[in-house]
């Protein structure tokens, strides 16, 4: 039943996907902030350490004197991994703090608090840091790392175990992979007491502290199911001197496709962590993710936004967004989308590709139309369409007089707009206005 989870690539897509490679992606989760996970396993009577959010330093001292313990952890409460080794823009290095006095959490509170923390997974800019977490610090006698995770493979949970916990558990994969345990639960049967009970001694609990575990598991379970969970990770999972099972952080991401039954869950997201045009793009509807090229991608459909991105890379650009626009997309949508790719100030060229199956040719260049005259834009647009209403839609952009490229084949599109978007770079860079017309 057990086996190790050997591949890297695997574990980190599962255990890290939030991380910015993984945003390539068309589906993503709701994240919340450590406290909100926190508080949310003290519900389902999980053993957490004693602590609260702090939204200034002042709120950190007087938190840090309820707790009644000069032992204090202040963690700046900001969705990405890597807090500890991260730096914030004030110069002050690190978002973990270990303190001994409420003067001290307050210290630590006010350089934290108000400033945005850089780290491995949120890029140059970082994300706002916006309050603090003030919890007591437990000593640990062992520390364990445990997830539960929806794997394809097993059409189901699988719980990820390991002895290595409080540390990168991508490294243990790569470098002890037999450390690392899965085990896949039968979403029609759930975990049952005796599977959890085995997977607690085999990771190493004590004797004292195995069936404690266990409980824990069972009741983590119980909190992916209930409330469509896609992700409970605790990193560590301590079991203290006194053999007490703690919980000493947790990350929880949610299925996004169940928010209309989720509400409390998703009423918690913080959409200062969050790109703000994600948040544009999905008041229209629209599956949108910002990478870091220059060539603006509209597309409709997640597999040719991926082909999309993938023949600007054979033709040396940079996709500088996935935009889906989907199948009902109105000239409104399409207006809207424009507004967000041109809102990044490194796109130099946009392309558009459109295969219209369900979405009409004709819909699409009506918006672009809309969007190129309404928004002034100021970089050439490449329209590649192909499908329903196409002949309207070309002769709708023929007659526009607009700065638009129709192209027919897929690979002379691309490198059209590559060509285009290193002119413009070019022309930006000696300062140069350039004005390229369509022809």
């Amino acid at each position: 039943m057990f086996k190790s989870l050997r591949s890297t690539t695997a574990l980190a897509s599962k255990v890290a996907s939030t991380t910015r490679s993984a945003q390539h992606q068309q589906k993503r989760f709701l994240a919340i902030h450590e406290y909100l996970s926190v508080d949310m396993l003290r519900s389902y009577g999980i053993n957490t350490p004693k602590g609260s959010v702090a939204k200034s330093g002042q709120e950190a001292y007087e938190i840090a004197q309820k707790l009644g313990t000069d032992d204090l952890v202040v963690k700046a409460q900001v969705l990405a991994g890597g807090r500890g080794k991260g730096t914030f823009d004030n110069g002050f290095k690190g978002g973990v703090k270990l303190v001994y006095s409420p003067e001290e959490a307050k210290q630590m509170a006010e350089k934290m608090i108000g400033h945005k923390l850089i780290t491995k997974q949120t890029g140059a800019a970082g994300k706002p840091c916006n309050s603090v977490f003030v919890v007591e610090r437990k000593y640990a006698r062992r520390e364990y790392y445990f997830a539960i995770l929806m794997d394809r493979k097993s059409a189901g949970p699988v719980l990820v175990a390991s002895s290595q916990g409080g540390v990168d558990i991508e490294g243990v994969a790569a470098e002890n992979p037999d450390a690392i345990i899965t085990m896949p639960v039968d979403i029609k049967t759930g975990l049952s007491h005796d599977q959890a009970l085995d997977l607690a001694k085999k990771v190493g609990f004590s004797s004292t502290g195995v069936e404690q575990a266990a409980d824990t598991f069972m009741k983590l379970y119980k909190l992916f199911i209930e409330k469509d969970a896609t992700q409970v990770e605790i990193n560590p999972m301590s079991e203290t001197s006194d053999h007490q099972v703690l919980c000493m952080d947790a990350k929880l991401n949610f299925d996004d496709n169940a928010d209309f039954r989720q509400k409390e869950a998703f009423a918690l997201r913080d959409t200062t962590q969050e790109d703000s045009r994600e948040i544009a793009a999905a008041k229209h509807n629209l599956n949108y993710i910002g990478l870091d090229g220059t060539i603006g991608c509209l597309v409709n459909g997640a597999g040719l936004a991926m082909a999309t991105m993938d023949i600007i890379q054979l033709n040396g650009g940079s996709p500088a967004n996935f935009l889906d626009v989907g199948g009902g997309a109105t000239p409104e949508a399409v207006k809207a989308a424009f507004e967000i790719i041109t809102a990044d100030p490194s796109v130099s060229s946009a392309f558009v590709n459109i295969f219209g199956g369900i979405m009409r040719c004709d819909v699409i260049a009506e918006g672009i139309i809309a969007a190129a005259k309404e928004l002034d834009l100021n970089i050439p647009v490449v329209v590649r369409l192909q499908g329903t209403k196409v002949n309207e839609a070309k002769k709708l952009i023929a007659d526009s007089g607009l700065r638009i490229f129709s192209v027919d084949e897929l690979g002379q599109a691309a490198s059209k707009a590559v060509q285009l978007s290193k002119i413009v770079k070019l022309a930006r860079e000696a300062d140069v206005n350039v004005k390229i017309e369509a022809k």
